[in-house]
């Protein structure tokens, strides 16, 4: 019922970005019209409603009802565990589609990998503590992003999952382009530097919506052997994957993120 009015007022009274979504769908989506666009971006106020309060209950959740609001898949419990029992250390890739933090919470109590997330911490303190106090209270461990490589290095006698939720906007000058939802695209380049560094597979996670308040995670090896890759190779497939998630279910990706706020500068 709170999101439910907290739509009306994001929505409808403030417009909170609505120019900077239907924008984004708009260039993402050449194909079809006005009307579908407007659907697509109701439906992700509504989403977006949904998962702020679905973080904050973070705060208060149990276990058990961590554990039932965000699942495994079977057979990406089955993958996990197979890197685990050969001692195996991976990186997840993913993106902003779905609940990510719950997907965190998730993994952590369900996978017996230690699980990191590399994140950018908060300018504000308070709320910096609290999103750490979020993302942590089922044994999640942050890592900054500035401090990612020499804090993996720090870990690799550990059997780690290391998290990089890679579809944020990069400087455009030490990025990767790719063209992503028919636009040129800026990517960090570092988790593929990293990937290629470790020889950790990469492995791809999906946090698929099920019902309102309740996701469940894919998992799939994109690489096994990243080091042999060439460059741009992982990041490329990486993208097209998220790729083809935003296009089946477009509504819970972060369209108001000014994504494309960079521009390829063509010589």
């Amino acid at each position: 019922g709170i999101s439910d009015i907290s739509f009306v007022l994001l929505y409808y009274v403030f417009g909170y970005r609505r120019k900077v979504v239907l924008n984004n769908l708009r260039n993402s989506f050449p194909d079809k019209n006005e009307k579908e666009l407007n659907i697509i971006s109701r439906k992700y106020y509504r989403y977006l409603c949904d998962l702020f309060l679905e973080t904050l209950k973070t705060l208060v959740f149990t276990k058990k009802s961590a554990s039932k609001h965000a699942r495994l898949n079977p057979q990406a419990k089955i993958l996990f565990d197979q890197y685990y029992e050969k001692k195996q250390s991976i990186i997840i890739v993913m993106g902003h589609w779905g609940n990510w933090e719950w997907a965190g919470n998730g993994f952590s109590l369900e996978c017996k990998q230690q699980l990191y997330v590399i994140y950018h911490p908060l300018a504000n303190s308070y709320f910096n503590k609290l999103m750490i106090k979020m993302r942590t209270r089922f044994g999640t461990k942050l890592i900054p992003m500035k401090n990612t490589y020499r804090d993996m290095m720090t870990h690799k006698n550990e059997i780690t999952a290391t998290a990089f939720i890679a579809d944020q906007t990069p400087s455009p000058d030490s990025a990767f382009w790719t063209k992503f939802l028919n636009q040129d695209t800026p990517v960090f380049i570092g988790t593929e530097k990293i990937a290629r560094k470790t020889g950790y597979p990469v492995v791809y996670v999906s946090v698929k919506k099920v019902r309102r308040g309740y996701y469940e995670m894919f998992a799939e090896t994109l690489f096994e052997k990243p080091q042999e890759t060439k460059e741009g190779e992982i990041s490329e497939a990486h993208n097209r994957r998220l790729e083809r998630d935003i296009i089946e279910r477009p509504e819970i990706w972060l369209w108001s993120h000014r994504r494309w706020k960079h521009k390829l500068v063509k010589e």
